[in-house]
Protein backbone atom coordinates (compact mmCIF):
# COMPACT_ATOMS: atom_id res chain seq x y z
CA UNK A 1 0.00 0.00 0.00
CA UNK A 2 1.25 3.15 -1.22
CA UNK A 3 2.80 5.58 1.70
CA UNK A 4 0.62 9.21 2.05
CA UNK A 5 1.77 11.97 4.03
CA UNK A 6 0.14 15.04 4.22
CA UNK A 7 1.93 18.47 4.33
CA UNK A 8 0.35 21.23 6.63
CA UNK A 9 0.74 24.90 7.11
CA UNK A 10 3.23 25.17 10.13
CA UNK A 11 2.21 27.73 13.30
CA UNK A 12 2.57 31.54 11.20
CA UNK A 13 2.60 33.53 13.80
CA UNK A 14 -0.59 36.01 15.27
CA UNK A 15 -2.21 35.62 11.76
CA UNK A 16 -5.68 33.57 11.59
CA UNK A 17 -5.69 33.18 7.81
CA UNK A 18 -2.59 34.79 5.12
CA UNK A 19 -3.10 34.43 1.34
CA UNK A 20 -1.54 32.20 -1.16
CA UNK A 21 0.02 34.12 -3.51
CA UNK A 22 1.96 31.21 -5.07
CA UNK A 23 1.76 27.57 -5.89
CA UNK A 24 5.23 25.87 -6.99
CA UNK A 25 4.59 22.37 -7.13
CA UNK A 26 2.19 20.08 -9.23
CA UNK A 27 0.62 16.95 -8.90
CA UNK A 28 3.35 14.54 -10.42
CA UNK A 29 6.64 16.47 -9.16
CA UNK A 30 9.09 15.11 -7.55
CA UNK A 31 10.43 17.12 -4.65
CA UNK A 32 13.21 17.53 -2.46
CA UNK A 33 13.57 18.03 1.40
CA UNK A 34 13.13 22.06 1.93
CA UNK A 35 12.13 22.82 -1.41
CA UNK A 36 9.59 25.41 -1.62
CA UNK A 37 5.56 24.05 -2.15
CA UNK A 38 4.03 27.17 -1.78
CA UNK A 39 4.21 31.26 -0.65
CA UNK A 40 1.94 32.49 1.69
CA UNK A 41 1.49 36.49 1.77
CA UNK A 42 0.32 38.68 4.74
CA UNK A 43 0.12 42.52 5.10
CA UNK A 44 3.77 43.04 6.07
CA UNK A 45 5.87 39.86 5.22
CA UNK A 46 6.15 36.77 2.63
CA UNK A 47 7.22 33.13 3.46
CA UNK A 48 7.64 30.28 1.60
CA UNK A 49 6.60 26.60 3.05
CA UNK A 50 8.98 23.96 2.22
CA UNK A 51 8.13 20.51 1.87
CA UNK A 52 9.71 18.60 4.63
CA UNK A 53 10.30 15.39 2.67
CA UNK A 54 11.57 14.26 -0.37
CA UNK A 55 8.73 12.47 -2.55
CA UNK A 56 6.63 12.42 -5.21
CA UNK A 57 3.28 14.85 -5.24
CA UNK A 58 0.19 13.16 -5.21
CA UNK A 59 -1.94 16.07 -5.05
CA UNK A 60 -2.17 19.72 -4.43
CA UNK A 61 -4.90 21.24 -1.86
CA UNK A 62 -4.48 24.63 -2.28
CA UNK A 63 -4.38 27.56 -5.07
CA UNK A 64 -3.59 31.46 -5.33
CA UNK A 65 -5.74 33.26 -4.29
CA UNK A 66 -6.94 30.67 -1.15
CA UNK A 67 -7.06 32.22 2.33
CA UNK A 68 -5.48 29.06 4.99
CA UNK A 69 -4.50 28.69 8.48
CA UNK A 70 -2.34 26.82 10.52
CA UNK A 71 -2.90 23.21 10.55
CA UNK A 72 -4.65 24.01 6.64
CA UNK A 73 -3.61 20.88 4.64
CA UNK A 74 -1.07 21.86 1.79
CA UNK A 75 -0.76 18.62 -0.59
CA UNK A 76 0.04 15.46 -0.25
CA UNK A 77 3.28 13.55 -0.77
CA UNK A 78 4.29 9.91 -1.34
CA UNK A 79 7.53 9.77 0.48
CA UNK A 80 10.69 8.22 -1.39
CA UNK A 81 12.43 5.47 0.41
CA UNK A 82 14.84 7.19 2.34
CA UNK A 83 11.91 9.39 3.54
CA UNK A 84 9.85 6.68 5.32
CA UNK A 85 10.94 7.25 9.05
CA UNK A 86 9.95 10.79 8.40
CA UNK A 87 6.26 11.82 10.02
CA UNK A 88 4.31 15.03 8.88
CA UNK A 89 3.96 15.86 12.44
CA UNK A 90 7.77 16.30 12.94
CA UNK A 91 8.00 18.72 9.96
CA UNK A 92 6.51 21.77 11.36
CA UNK A 93 8.54 21.91 14.67
CA UNK A 94 11.21 22.67 11.92
CA UNK A 95 9.94 25.36 9.77
CA UNK A 96 10.04 29.26 10.63
CA UNK A 97 7.51 31.32 11.73
CA UNK A 98 6.03 34.14 9.44
CA UNK A 99 5.87 37.10 11.42
CA UNK A 100 5.42 40.65 10.46
CA UNK A 101 9.03 42.02 10.66
CA UNK A 102 11.78 39.21 9.60
CA UNK A 103 15.51 39.54 11.01
CA UNK A 104 18.71 40.50 9.93
CA UNK A 105 19.95 36.83 10.34
CA UNK A 106 17.02 35.52 8.77
CA UNK A 107 17.78 37.51 5.61
CA UNK A 108 21.12 36.56 5.51
CA UNK A 109 20.47 32.83 5.92
CA UNK A 110 18.44 32.69 3.16
CA UNK A 111 20.53 35.32 1.51
CA UNK A 112 23.82 32.61 1.82
CA UNK A 113 22.45 30.13 -0.56
CA UNK A 114 22.87 32.39 -3.56
CA UNK A 115 25.99 34.02 -2.34
CA UNK A 116 28.63 33.07 -4.33
CA UNK A 117 26.12 33.23 -7.41
CA UNK A 118 25.60 37.04 -6.42
CA UNK A 119 29.30 37.42 -5.95
CA UNK A 120 29.77 36.32 -9.50
CA UNK A 121 26.93 38.12 -11.29
CA UNK A 122 27.40 41.02 -13.15
CA UNK A 123 23.99 41.93 -12.84
CA UNK A 124 23.38 41.32 -8.80
CA UNK A 125 24.33 44.71 -6.77
CA UNK A 126 25.48 44.66 -3.60
CA UNK A 127 23.30 43.96 -0.37
CA UNK A 128 23.61 45.49 2.97
CA UNK A 129 21.59 44.47 5.52
CA UNK A 130 19.85 46.75 8.52
CA UNK A 131 18.83 45.56 12.08
CA UNK A 132 15.69 44.84 10.95
CA UNK A 133 14.09 44.14 7.37
CA UNK A 134 10.64 44.92 6.59
CA UNK A 135 8.83 44.44 3.26
CA UNK A 136 8.20 48.11 1.91
CA UNK A 137 7.14 49.72 -1.77
CA UNK A 138 11.29 49.95 -2.49
CA UNK A 139 11.85 46.20 -1.96
CA UNK A 140 10.73 43.75 -5.07
CA UNK A 141 7.87 42.22 -4.91
CA UNK A 142 8.90 38.36 -5.05
CA UNK A 143 8.40 35.21 -3.32
CA UNK A 144 11.75 33.67 -1.95
CA UNK A 145 11.41 31.16 -4.23
CA UNK A 146 11.56 33.46 -7.37
CA UNK A 147 14.38 35.72 -5.22
CA UNK A 148 16.19 32.32 -5.06
CA UNK A 149 15.56 32.09 -9.11
CA UNK A 150 16.58 35.60 -9.97
CA UNK A 151 19.80 35.17 -7.57
CA UNK A 152 20.98 31.54 -9.47
CA UNK A 153 20.82 33.64 -13.07
CA UNK A 154 22.15 36.97 -11.41
CA UNK A 155 19.09 38.91 -11.93
CA UNK A 156 18.67 42.12 -10.70
CA UNK A 157 14.80 42.03 -9.11
CA UNK A 158 15.20 46.40 -8.83
CA UNK A 159 14.81 45.86 -12.77
CA UNK A 160 12.42 43.45 -13.41
CA UNK A 161 8.82 44.85 -13.45
CA UNK A 162 6.39 41.99 -12.20
CA UNK A 163 3.31 40.91 -14.33
CA UNK A 164 1.44 39.32 -11.20
CA UNK A 165 -1.15 40.31 -9.23
CA UNK A 166 0.10 43.74 -7.15
CA UNK A 167 3.03 43.68 -9.59
CA UNK A 168 4.69 40.43 -8.19
CA UNK A 169 7.52 39.21 -10.26
CA UNK A 170 6.83 36.15 -11.53
CA UNK A 171 9.19 33.15 -12.78
CA UNK A 172 8.59 34.68 -16.28
CA UNK A 173 9.09 37.80 -15.65
CA UNK A 174 12.79 37.02 -14.54
CA UNK A 175 13.57 34.71 -17.63
CA UNK A 176 12.39 37.66 -19.96
CA UNK A 177 14.25 40.24 -18.01
CA UNK A 178 17.47 37.68 -18.35
CA UNK A 179 17.02 36.93 -21.99
CA UNK A 180 16.52 40.67 -23.02
CA UNK A 181 20.10 41.58 -21.68
CA UNK A 182 21.53 38.80 -22.94
CA UNK A 183 20.84 39.93 -26.14
CA UNK A 184 21.00 43.76 -25.67
CA UNK A 185 23.90 45.20 -27.84
CA UNK A 186 27.64 44.69 -26.55
CA UNK A 187 27.70 48.65 -25.90
CA UNK A 188 24.76 48.55 -23.83
CA UNK A 189 27.02 46.31 -21.07
CA UNK A 190 29.81 46.14 -18.69
CA UNK A 191 29.67 49.12 -16.62
CA UNK A 192 26.41 49.91 -17.44
CA UNK A 193 26.70 52.89 -19.52
CA UNK A 194 23.14 53.10 -21.60
CA UNK A 195 23.51 53.64 -25.54
CA UNK A 196 23.57 56.77 -27.43
CA UNK A 197 19.97 56.92 -28.90
CA UNK A 198 19.35 56.08 -32.51
CA UNK A 199 18.60 59.62 -34.17
CA UNK A 200 17.09 59.90 -38.27
CA UNK A 201 20.08 62.13 -39.47
CA UNK A 202 17.73 62.25 -43.03
CA UNK A 203 15.50 64.57 -40.91
CA UNK A 204 18.05 67.35 -41.31
CA UNK A 205 19.29 66.68 -45.13
CA UNK A 206 20.83 64.11 -47.33
CA UNK A 207 22.80 60.87 -46.19
CA UNK A 208 24.60 57.92 -47.37
CA UNK A 209 24.90 54.66 -44.88
CA UNK A 210 28.08 53.23 -45.82
CA UNK A 211 29.05 49.69 -43.69
CA UNK A 212 32.17 49.74 -41.30
CA UNK A 213 35.00 47.81 -42.67
CA UNK A 214 35.59 44.04 -41.28
CA UNK A 215 38.65 45.64 -39.60
CA UNK A 216 36.67 48.48 -38.28
CA UNK A 217 33.86 45.95 -36.86
CA UNK A 218 36.80 44.03 -35.38
CA UNK A 219 38.53 46.81 -33.68
CA UNK A 220 36.18 48.42 -32.10
CA UNK A 221 34.88 46.29 -29.59
CA UNK A 222 38.39 45.74 -28.50
CA UNK A 223 39.08 49.56 -28.16
CA UNK A 224 36.14 50.55 -26.24
CA UNK A 225 36.67 47.29 -24.15
CA UNK A 226 40.32 49.17 -23.60
CA UNK A 227 38.69 52.55 -23.07
CA UNK A 228 36.30 51.27 -20.29
CA UNK A 229 38.69 48.98 -18.54
CA UNK A 230 41.74 50.96 -18.44
CA UNK A 231 42.07 53.91 -16.45
CA UNK A 232 44.53 55.88 -19.21
CA UNK A 233 46.70 58.63 -18.46
CA UNK A 234 48.70 60.34 -21.09
CA UNK A 235 52.13 61.89 -20.64
CA UNK A 236 53.67 64.13 -23.20
CA UNK A 237 57.22 64.92 -23.62
CA UNK A 238 59.40 66.53 -26.85
CA UNK A 239 62.36 64.93 -27.84
CA UNK A 240 65.22 66.38 -29.69
CA UNK A 241 65.91 64.86 -32.79
CA UNK A 242 68.13 66.98 -34.66
CA UNK A 243 71.69 64.34 -34.45
CA UNK A 244 69.28 61.44 -34.97
CA UNK A 245 67.35 62.92 -38.35
CA UNK A 246 70.77 63.67 -39.60
CA UNK A 247 72.21 60.75 -38.57
CA UNK A 248 69.20 58.64 -40.38
CA UNK A 249 69.67 61.03 -43.63
CA UNK A 250 73.60 59.96 -44.01
CA UNK A 251 72.40 56.54 -44.10
CA UNK A 252 69.94 57.09 -47.27
CA UNK A 253 72.45 56.19 -50.30
CA UNK A 254 73.94 53.00 -48.22
CA UNK A 255 69.49 51.83 -47.37
CA UNK A 256 69.00 52.48 -51.32
CA UNK A 257 71.79 50.56 -52.30
CA UNK A 258 70.07 47.61 -50.30
CA UNK A 259 66.61 48.56 -51.51
CA UNK A 260 65.78 49.56 -47.94
CA UNK A 261 64.18 52.49 -46.50
CA UNK A 262 65.13 53.65 -43.26
CA UNK A 263 62.31 55.58 -41.39
CA UNK A 264 62.73 57.18 -38.12
CA UNK A 265 60.46 54.68 -36.79
CA UNK A 266 63.23 52.11 -37.42
CA UNK A 267 65.12 54.27 -34.63
CA UNK A 268 62.04 54.30 -32.52
CA UNK A 269 62.15 50.83 -32.14
CA UNK A 270 65.35 50.38 -30.62
CA UNK A 271 65.21 53.03 -28.47
CA UNK A 272 62.01 51.40 -27.01
CA UNK A 273 64.19 48.23 -26.47
CA UNK A 274 66.47 50.31 -24.26
CA UNK A 275 63.21 52.52 -22.44
CA UNK A 276 61.63 48.74 -21.70
CA UNK A 277 64.69 47.01 -20.48
CA UNK A 278 65.49 50.25 -17.92
CA UNK A 279 61.59 50.31 -17.07
CA UNK A 280 60.04 46.53 -17.32
CA UNK A 281 57.22 47.10 -15.46
CA UNK A 282 56.09 48.78 -19.01
CA UNK A 283 56.88 45.53 -20.27
CA UNK A 284 54.39 43.63 -19.14
CA UNK A 285 50.85 42.89 -18.74
CA UNK A 286 48.64 43.01 -15.81
CA UNK A 287 47.22 39.13 -14.45
CA UNK A 288 43.60 38.21 -14.81
CA UNK A 289 42.97 39.04 -11.25
CA UNK A 290 44.84 42.03 -11.03
CA UNK A 291 46.76 40.80 -8.22
CA UNK A 292 50.08 40.85 -9.96
CA UNK A 293 52.35 41.61 -13.29
CA UNK A 294 53.49 39.35 -15.59
CA UNK A 295 56.80 40.82 -16.48
CA UNK A 296 57.95 39.91 -20.15
CA UNK A 297 61.68 38.98 -20.82
CA UNK A 298 61.17 38.96 -24.92
CA UNK A 299 61.19 42.40 -26.67
CA UNK A 300 57.62 42.21 -29.64
CA UNK A 301 56.64 45.90 -30.40
CA UNK A 302 53.53 46.51 -32.41
CA UNK A 303 53.26 49.31 -35.52
CA UNK A 304 50.17 50.82 -35.91
CA UNK A 305 49.71 50.89 -39.76
CA UNK A 306 46.75 53.27 -41.61
CA UNK A 307 45.18 50.95 -44.24
CA UNK A 308 42.07 51.52 -46.93
CA UNK A 309 40.14 49.24 -44.51
CA UNK A 310 41.52 50.78 -41.50
CA UNK A 311 44.18 50.36 -38.70
CA UNK A 312 45.87 47.30 -38.08
CA UNK A 313 48.62 46.77 -35.41
CA UNK A 314 51.71 43.97 -36.79
CA UNK A 315 53.95 42.91 -34.19
CA UNK A 316 57.98 43.25 -35.32
CA UNK A 317 59.29 40.09 -33.11
CA UNK A 318 62.66 40.06 -31.58
CA UNK A 319 63.37 43.89 -32.28
CA UNK A 320 66.20 43.58 -29.44
CA UNK A 321 67.74 41.24 -31.93
CA UNK A 322 67.88 42.87 -35.33
CA UNK A 323 69.53 46.16 -36.81
CA UNK A 324 67.86 49.15 -38.22
CA UNK A 325 68.52 48.05 -41.07
CA UNK A 326 66.53 44.48 -40.58
CA UNK A 327 63.86 46.87 -38.40
CA UNK A 328 63.61 49.08 -41.63
CA UNK A 329 63.27 45.97 -44.33
CA UNK A 330 60.83 43.89 -42.08
CA UNK A 331 58.51 46.92 -41.26
CA UNK A 332 58.26 47.88 -45.03
CA UNK A 333 57.61 44.07 -46.23
CA UNK A 334 54.88 44.08 -42.93
CA UNK A 335 53.10 47.28 -43.49
CA UNK A 336 52.75 46.44 -47.48
CA UNK A 337 51.14 43.32 -46.43
CA UNK A 338 49.17 44.92 -43.92
CA UNK A 339 47.62 47.61 -46.57
CA UNK A 340 46.92 44.56 -48.75
CA UNK A 341 45.26 42.71 -46.07
CA UNK A 342 47.66 40.06 -46.34
CA UNK A 343 48.87 39.76 -42.29
CA UNK A 344 48.64 36.24 -41.00
CA UNK A 345 46.96 36.34 -37.35
CA UNK A 346 50.47 35.12 -35.56
CA UNK A 347 51.89 38.87 -37.34
CA UNK A 348 49.08 40.79 -35.22
CA UNK A 349 49.92 38.91 -31.86
CA UNK A 350 52.37 38.80 -29.14
CA UNK A 351 53.10 42.38 -28.72
CA UNK A 352 55.15 44.03 -25.56
CA UNK A 353 53.62 47.60 -26.26
CA UNK A 354 52.87 49.72 -29.54
CA UNK A 355 53.49 52.58 -31.37
CA UNK A 356 51.18 54.79 -33.52
CA UNK A 357 53.00 57.11 -35.48
CA UNK A 358 51.00 60.27 -36.60
CA UNK A 359 53.96 62.23 -37.99
CA UNK A 360 53.42 61.24 -41.62
CA UNK A 361 50.15 63.45 -41.47
CA UNK A 362 50.84 65.79 -38.78
CA UNK A 363 49.39 67.11 -35.03
CA UNK A 364 51.05 67.92 -32.20
CA UNK A 365 50.35 65.49 -29.88
CA UNK A 366 47.35 62.84 -28.97
CA UNK A 367 45.88 60.74 -26.42
CA UNK A 368 46.49 56.96 -27.75
CA UNK A 369 44.14 54.07 -26.44
CA UNK A 370 46.13 51.34 -24.84
CA UNK A 371 46.31 48.00 -26.75
CA UNK A 372 45.31 45.38 -24.18
CA UNK A 373 46.41 43.54 -22.77
CA UNK A 374 49.43 45.54 -22.88
CA UNK A 375 49.97 47.76 -20.54
CA UNK A 376 51.34 51.32 -22.56
CA UNK A 377 51.52 52.73 -26.12
CA UNK A 378 53.70 55.47 -27.55
CA UNK A 379 52.07 57.80 -29.66
CA UNK A 380 54.57 60.03 -32.46
CA UNK A 381 53.11 63.46 -33.53
CA UNK A 382 55.08 65.28 -36.54
CA UNK A 383 58.99 66.86 -35.75
CA UNK A 384 59.47 70.31 -35.98
CA UNK A 385 62.03 73.02 -35.86
CA UNK A 386 61.50 74.91 -32.91
CA UNK A 387 63.72 77.83 -31.05
CA UNK A 388 65.40 76.18 -28.31
CA UNK A 389 67.37 77.55 -25.26
CA UNK A 390 70.88 76.33 -24.99
CA UNK A 391 71.79 78.11 -22.14
CA UNK A 392 73.32 80.90 -24.32
CA UNK A 393 71.28 81.43 -27.19
CA UNK A 394 68.11 80.11 -28.70
CA UNK A 395 68.90 77.44 -31.87
CA UNK A 396 66.77 75.92 -34.33
CA UNK A 397 66.47 71.93 -33.07
CA UNK A 398 64.00 69.47 -34.41
CA UNK A 399 61.46 68.66 -31.71
CA UNK A 400 59.67 65.35 -31.73
CA UNK A 401 56.09 65.24 -29.77
CA UNK A 402 55.78 62.36 -27.57
CA UNK A 403 52.58 61.22 -25.90
CA UNK A 404 52.91 58.35 -23.77
CA UNK A 405 49.34 56.68 -22.67
CA UNK A 406 49.77 53.98 -19.89
CA UNK A 407 47.54 51.72 -17.61
CA UNK A 408 47.47 53.42 -14.46
CA UNK A 409 46.68 50.07 -12.45
CA UNK A 410 50.55 48.77 -13.50
CA UNK A 411 52.55 52.08 -13.87
CA UNK A 412 52.61 55.03 -11.52
CA UNK A 413 52.74 58.45 -12.97
CA UNK A 414 56.22 59.14 -11.43
CA UNK A 415 57.37 55.61 -14.02
CA UNK A 416 55.50 57.31 -17.14
CA UNK A 417 57.47 60.57 -16.35
CA UNK A 418 60.92 58.58 -16.33
CA UNK A 419 60.03 56.31 -18.88
CA UNK A 420 59.77 59.66 -21.47
CA UNK A 421 62.37 61.28 -20.25
CA UNK A 422 64.58 58.42 -20.62
CA UNK A 423 63.33 58.65 -23.95
CA UNK A 424 63.66 62.19 -24.35
CA UNK A 425 67.36 61.35 -23.76
CA UNK A 426 67.76 58.72 -26.24
CA UNK A 427 66.30 60.16 -28.51
CA UNK A 428 68.60 63.26 -28.49
CA UNK A 429 71.83 60.88 -27.74
CA UNK A 430 71.46 57.16 -29.09
CA UNK A 431 74.79 56.54 -27.80
CA UNK A 432 73.41 56.37 -24.25
CA UNK A 433 71.60 53.10 -25.53
CA UNK A 434 75.07 51.33 -25.22
CA UNK A 435 75.19 52.57 -21.38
Amino acid sequence: MTEKIEIKIPDIGDFAEVEVIEVLVAEGDVVKAEDGLLTLESDKATMEIPSPIAGKVLSVSVNVGDMIAEGSVVAMVEPSAVDHSISAQQAPEDKPEATAEISAEQVASESNEGEQDEADSQFSPPRSLPEKVQQTSDIPHASPAIRRFARELGADLTQIAGSGAKGRIKKEDVQKWVKKTLSAPAESKGAGIPPIPEVDFSRFGEVENIPLSRIKKLSGPHLQRAWLNIPHVTQHEEADITELEAFRKSLKEEAEKEGIKVTLLAFVLKIMVGALKKFPEFNASLAADGESLILKKYFNIGIAVDTPQGLVVPVIKEVDRKTIFELAKEMGEMSERAREAKLSPAELQGGCMSISSLGGIGGTGFTPIVNAPEVAILGIARAKMQPVWNGEEFEPRLMLPLSLSYDHRAIDGADGARFCAYLAKAFADMRRLAL
